[in-house]
C-alpha cells in the first residue's frame, strides 16, 4: 500500500473500522441533466440504496413505486417488493453496444449504470485494498488554494465500473475532493469530474453526502449529475 492510499484510508475511517462493515444504507436524491438526456427524467429523485462492501452488489428501492433494482456485474434485475421479477438482463454491459451520449436508456440500462457507479463511489477508497487493483501516485494539481494529491487506479477486469483507469484527487486532509473518469458505456472520449463534499462521520466512516458533476452546454455551466445523500448508516 503506497503512502497516498494509506493516508486516504486513514482519513476516511481506517481499514480496521471498515473491515467490520458489510453494508451501507442511505436515502438519495439523484438529479441532473444527464438523466433527462437518457430519457429517465426524475426516475432517481427518491431512492433508498443498499451497498454491499464485500462484493460487487447494490440494491436500489424506488420509494413509493413498489419496485427495486438489483445490480451485480453479470446480471441486473427489476423486481417488486415481494420479489416478483419485472425484468432481467444477463451480461448487461453488452446492451450498451453502439450507444452514443444521446442514446436513451430503458430501466435496466439505468439499473446497471447506477449500480456500478454508486457501488464504486461508496466503496472508495477502501476498494483499493482489494487484490487486483494497481495504484500509482501521479503529479499533484492545485485547486481552490489547495494541493491535491492524485492517485491513478487501474481496476481489475472483473470489477464493473466506469472505465478501467480512473484518477482520484485527495486534499491535504486525505479526503477525496474529486473523482476523474471517462464512461465507456456513455462516451469514452469525454472526461467527467465528480466533486465530493459535505462529509459526514457515519459511525466512524467518513462519507461525502454530496457529489456534483458539471458540464458546459450553450456556453453555460450546468449540473450534469447531482447526488444528495441522507440518513446514511453502516451495518
Amino acid at each position: 500500500m503506497n503512502d497516498l492510499i494509506a493516508n486516504a484510508i486513514a482519513a476516511h475511517g481506517g481499514s480496521h473500522r471498515w473491515s467490520r462493515i458489510r453494508t451501507i444504507h442511505l436515502d438519495a436524491t439523484i438529479t441532473g441533466a444527464f438523466w433527462q438526456i437518457k430519457g429517465q427524467g426524475d426516475a432517481l429523485k427518491d431512492v433508498h440504496v443498499e451497498v454491499d462492501t464485500t462484493r460487487e452488489r447494490l440494491t436500489m428501492d424506488f420509494t413509493g413505486q413498489d419496485r427495486r433494482s438489483v445490480f451485480a456485474p453479470d446480471r441486473v434485475v427489476l423486481e417488486r417488493a415481494d420479489g416478483t421479477i419485472i425484468g432481467a438482463r444477463e451480461d448487461p454491459e453488452r446492451s450498451f453496444d453502439g450507444h452514443q451520449f444521446q442514446t436513451p436508456w430503458d430501466e435496466l440500462h439505468l439499473a446497471y449504470f447506477t449500480g456500478e457507479a454508486l457501488w464504486t463511489y461508496l466503496n472508495t477508497p477502501f476498494l483499493f485494498m482489494w487484490p487486483g487493483f494497481v495504484c500509482d501516485e501521479i503529479a499533484p494539481i492545485e485547486s481552490g488554494g489547495e494541493t491535491w494529491r492524485r492517485l491513478r487506479v487501474r481496476f481489475p477486469d472483473h470489477i464493473k465500473t466506469h472505465t478501467r483507469e480512473q484518477t482520484f484527487c485527495f486534499g491535504p486532509d486525505g479526503l477525496l475532493r474529486r473523482h476523474d473518469f471517462t464512461i465507456d458505456i456513455v462516451d469514452p472520449a469525454t472526461e467527467s469530474h465528480l466533486y465530493a463534499t459535505d462529509y459526514r462521520d457515519v459511525d466512524g466512516i467518513i462519507i461525502p453526502a454530496t457529489r456534483r458533476a458539471y458540464t458546459t452546454m450553450g456556453g453555460d455551466q450546468i449540473v450534469l449529475v447531482a447526488i444528495d445523500m441522507a440518513d446514511i448508516t453502516v451495518r
